[in-house]
């Protein structure tokens, strides 16, 4: 206001004298910064519908959203008028903000936004098409934290960290609470700068009809054939054994033709994240430590200080090693014997819905992005009162780990900012990014797609009094525990784009029965070194891969760790534990 009657005084005084240009630019100032402030009185009277209408719940007060959404409002104040472009992949979440928080965000700030929603991998096409074309495409994406390790080497990306301290810091929201986001270790460099910010979160666990494995003559004719008693398995003995009884012996519950297993095997890059997203890390392939394993990590590349060194075990690497090959021979005997016949033809998208439909028993590997989908009332695993029949707990674990390793892998999709956007266009989506995650908003977009990020969120009473809905996804994010040994993919994988492809592509050979599954591995694994090498000689700084000379496999499976030679008996006795008991160990 002070500024505003400095300006008309400042009019006045050219209007007295007759300065013809200055008269006009007084007016056209006044006109623009008459309109602005209704702009602005108007994004707060959106506000305050949003507030009352969308973001009704909130772990802060109704008064301290008033003052963050306030606070965007001037912080938005040189880019009113402005079209952001943003991208994601198309899960629930995203979604979410795509169609709700973009056009809220613009009507409070009078930013455009355009959220496009598309395939991952169409997201990590575009996100490296912008840098190698050197054109700013979009302003921000959210991809994977499977990138951290291809995000600090390649000096593309902005170091969070540095802009919100530096240049971004005049639009950095105060409210942002960094400690309170649950995976924010996922997303810095080994210098500990923050490279990504995260926008969601998920996790691969066990899944399994509840409902089935309490019944009691189900629970007698499994202990007569097995010897111990039916509940979530804790090692992948156990998962066969189950399995195989529901598959075979009980053959049909109610009518219907039931199975004991539940997997996808198309070949499809989507094949391709099931063994990259830590399958070799359960079954014990990798080395003790977190977040990934050193100095093997879980997909089985050996990494010494911060450089790769090699994948294949010739090299040191764990890739075709006996765990490595054990892992694949399980997944897709599984998938022949005791999943549905259609499982080989479907990706992941088709098969995290199969479970609704009531005819399986038990899923190894599935992910929590799928919560969302299968607590819909009317679906044939849900009860009357909306409880699930079914429950998640952690997935059970191959028989080569060993306590202290990573037990599974957990999705991080975050805010990711270009260095060749324009700095203007990178403040003006920096304020999005922060209102998709703001404690304002933060907790409705935890339940509606409940892929959480805030340790607030996740203790509130609004989420306890969900928890009986959601069979374990909130036992699973309030263990301190459990939701740091699920973890991405770390920064051993110099660069994910490229190597990542590689798995694929490998496996559905194995899967289609061209190629055994040592060959199928030998050959990813000889694949993996050669991409390393390529990266090596293309690249430089500490961290730049470094292949080891080969050796014979012999000499790297005499080491300590891994790579580990074959085991006697790859299939000890199962052991299982009751529902109680799983949530206990969360806790």
């Amino acid at each position: 206001m002070k500024h505003f009657l400095t300006l008309i005084r400042c009019c006045l005084g050219s209007l007295r004298s007759r300065i013809v240009r200055g008269s006009v630019w007084c007016v056209m100032t006044l006109l623009g910064a008459a309109l602005l402030g209704g702009d602005v009185a108007a994004g707060k009277k959106d506000a305050l519908r949003w507030l009352d209408s969308e973001f009704t719940i909130s772990t802060i007060s109704r008064d301290e959203q008033v003052r963050e959404m306030e606070w965007f409002i001037e912080a938005a104040r040189p880019y009113r008028g402005m079209n952001v472009r943003v991208t994601s992949e198309r899960i629930g979440t995203h979604l979410y903000e795509a169609s709700v928080l973009a056009k809220a965000f613009s009507e409070i700030t009078g930013i455009n936004v355009f959220h496009e929603t598309t395939g991952e991998d169409d997201v990590i096409k575009k996100l490296y098409t912008q840098i190698d074309i050197n054109r700013s495409l979009y302003d921000l994406f959210i991809s994977d934290s499977d990138l951290i390790g291809t995000h600090f080497r390649s000096q593309n990306v902005e170091n969070l960290s540095d802009f919100i301290a530096g240049k971004g810091r005049d639009v950095t929201l105060p409210t942002l609470d960094l400690a309170d986001f649950i995976g924010l270790e996922f997303v810095k460099g080994p210098d500990g700068a923050l490279y990504q910010l995260p926008d969601q979160q998920f996790a691969n666990l066990y899944w399994y009809r509840h409902d089935w494995f309490t019944r009691e003559d189900l629970r007698r004719k499994f202990k007569q054939h097995y010897g111990y008693e039916l509940g979530v398995p804790k090692n992948w003995s156990a998962y066969e054994d189950i399995a195989e009884f529901f598959t075979f012996v009980v053959k049909e519950i109610d009518g219907e033709r039931v199975y004991g297993h539940m997997d996808y095997g198309r070949a499809d890059p989507s094949l391709g994240w099931r063994f990259s997203d830590a399958w070799l890390a359960m079954a014990g392939a990798g080395d003790v430590g977190l977040p990934s394993g050193s100095p093997v990590n879980d997909w089985g590349i050996r990494t010494e200080a911060c450089r790769p060194v090699g994948a294949s075990v010739a090299r040191g690497g764990a890739l075709n090693g006996p765990a490595a090959v054990f892992s694949l021979e399980k997944y897709i005997e599984w998938l022949h014997k005791y999943a549905p016949q259609n499982a080989i033809t479907l990706n992941f998208t088709d098969a995290g819905t199969q479970p609704g439909k009531g005819n399986i028993a038990q899923q190894i590997f599935w992910y929590t992005a799928f919560t969302a989908a299968l607590t819909k009332p009317g679906l044939a695993v849900i009860n009357e009162d909306g409880t699930p029949k079914w429950r998640m707990a952690p997935s059970p674990l191959g028989p080569y780990w060993k306590a202290g390793m990573k037990r599974g892998y957990q999705d991080v999709g975050a805010w990711t900012m270009l260095k060749n956007t324009p700095l203007k266009q990178q403040k003006a989506g920096w304020l999005y990014a922060q209102f998709t995650v703001s404690k304002t908003v933060s907790l409705r977009k935890t339940i509606v797609g409940l892929t959480p990020i805030r340790v607030s969120d996740i203790n509130s009473n609004h989420m306890t009094l969900l928890a009986p809905k959601l069979a374990g996804l909130i036992e699973f994010y309030r263990s301190p525990t459990a939701r740091v040994q699920w973890t991405p993919t770390g920064l051993g994988v110099p660069d994910y784009p490229k190597l990542s492809t590689l798995w694929w592509k490998n496996i559905s050979l194995a899967v289609s029965g061209q190629l055994s599954e040592k060959q199928a591995l030998d050959k990813l694994a000889a694949e993996m070194d050669e991409g390393l090498g390529y990266i090596a000689r293309t690249s430089s700084g500490p961290c730049a891969p470094q292949l080891n000379e080969k050796q014979k496999e012999s000499f790297w499976l005499k080491q300590p760790g891994s790579p580990k030679p074959t085991r006697a008996d790859e299939k000890p006795t199962g052991k299982t534990m009751s529902n109680k008991e799983m949530i206990e160990i969360w806790e």
